[in-house]
């Protein structure tokens, strides 16, 4: 593995499960809205807006944290959706988000990009797998 592999990997370490929680209503109702879990919406945003992508303008992230320009454009998409979102939110608590008439597409769009998201980095630790499996047993 070289090192934008490595470092892929470790940024997707944090991106992935925040964009896991997006797409999960019950985790959201069960985690966020509990005072005493550390995780909560300002910590998605912070991963999703400062710390490990920019939302609105993932393609500056394609390479780092997103693998390809799909994820990129889904990326967007959830961005779109969060900002919709927060502009129904006059208060911005955690609950209000859960409550927006949006939400629910802020909830799809995680979705969707979870599940490309997951699917590449399973393939991604295959190939390593069978590269190592591959090296194992040669002669």
């Amino acid at each position: 593995m070289d090192d934008d592999s490595l470092i892929t990997a470790r940024v997707r370490t944090e991106l992935v499960p925040v964009i896991l929680a997006l797409a999960n209503p019950p985790w959201q109702r069960d985690v966020w809205l509990d005072p005493s879990t550390f995780e909560n919406l300002d910590h998605v945003f912070h991963v999703l807006y400062d710390d490990f992508c920019e939302a609105d303008h993932p393609e500056r992230y394609l390479g780092i944290g997103l693998r390809t320009e799909e994820e990129v454009a889904l990326m967007r998409q959830l961005g779109v959706a969060l900002d919709a979102v927060e502009a129904e939110v006059p208060d911005e608590t955690d609950a209000e988000y859960l409550r927006a008439p949006g939400w629910p597409q802020v909830v799809s769009a995680a979705g969707r990009l979870a599940r490309v998201m997951v699917g590449h980095d399973l393939r991604e630790l295959l190939e390593l797998h069978e590269a190592r499996v591959e090296r194992d047993t040669a002669p």
